[in-house]
């Protein structure tokens, strides 16, 4: 594939917040420079209308997965569900999963044990992962290094809306994972992320809205969507001096490695 314009590598584009205008916005993508999309599932019935928008938008692609917010009531038969979906020809990754000690439900061990459950999935289905972790760092890398030996060689996924401190995130890269950067970027106070985003090489970094969600400035607070990546491709070209059209292609690039889609 070649791509010149802007890969979406994680928004949410299933939510209700979109109902309205949808397909007028998603129509009018290729107009904002946006060139792929990669839908995220959440939960069973997000990756199930995740699926229908891969079938609707020949630019969408998805994932499949539980969000550790959703793992609560997680069953065998809906990995089992999920394990069917892999086989779809533009679901490319399993996720997101991972953990979020923010809540304090559902419990860290159901959370680790859901985790653990989906990571063998994607060794099984030989999927890349779209990892979340909010406040769980530690336990995220710990259990990704039992998972990442069992992973084809290479690239095994993202760490969507990296977090984490600088070191953390050369960390895993290291075990050959991702940086997820996306609006909080262009945040005034967000000088973690951006020494993130000076430190690791823009060769290991994908970018992302994680819309609705995470606008960039100046529409913070506001509904985020895919044509608003170009806010955070200024900040990253402004950090990395290289251009925004350098920004633009090698992320892009790196997501279609990411996501074995270049092929």
């Amino acid at each position: 594939m070649e791509i010149k314009g802007i890969f979406d590598s994680h928004a949410h584009y299933e939510d209700r917040r979109f109902d309205e205008d949808r397909d007028n916005l998603l129509r009018g993508m290729k107009e904002s420079g946006v060139d792929y999309i990669v839908n995220v599932g959440s939960s069973i019935d997000t990756t199930k209308k995740t699926i229908l928008l891969t079938e609707q938008y020949d630019f969408i692609y998805g994932s499949a997965g539980v969000h550790p917010e959703e793992c609560k009531d997680m069953k065998d038969d809906d990995l089992l569900f999920l394990e069917e979906v892999c086989k779809h020809n533009k679901i490319v990754a399993v996720g997101e999963i991972g953990l979020d000690y923010y809540w304090d439900e559902p419990a860290r061990d159901i959370q680790k044990k859901w985790f653990r459950k989906q990571l063998e999935l994607a060794v099984k289905v030989n999927l890349p992962v779209i990892i979340h972790t909010r406040d769980a760092i530690e336990d995220t890398m710990n259990i990704l290094k039992e998972y990442t030996p069992l992973m084809s060689q290479g690239i095994h996924g993202v760490i969507h809306c990296f977090s984490g401190s600088a070191q953390s995130a050369a960390e895993f890269v290291k075990m050959g994972y991702y940086i997820g950067i996306g609006g909080v970027v262009t945040f005034k106070n967000a000088k973690k992320l951006k020494e993130v985003a000076q430190e690791i090489p823009i060769e290991n970094i994908v970018i992302e809205t994680d819309c609705p969600y995470m606008a960039p400035e100046p529409y913070r607070g506001k509904r985020n969507d895919s044509s608003y990546l170009s806010y955070v491709v200024s900040k990253l070209a402004k950090i990395k001096g290289i251009s925004e059209q350098e920004v633009t292609e090698i992320t892009a690039e790196n997501a279609l490695r990411m996501y074995r889609m270049n092929k």
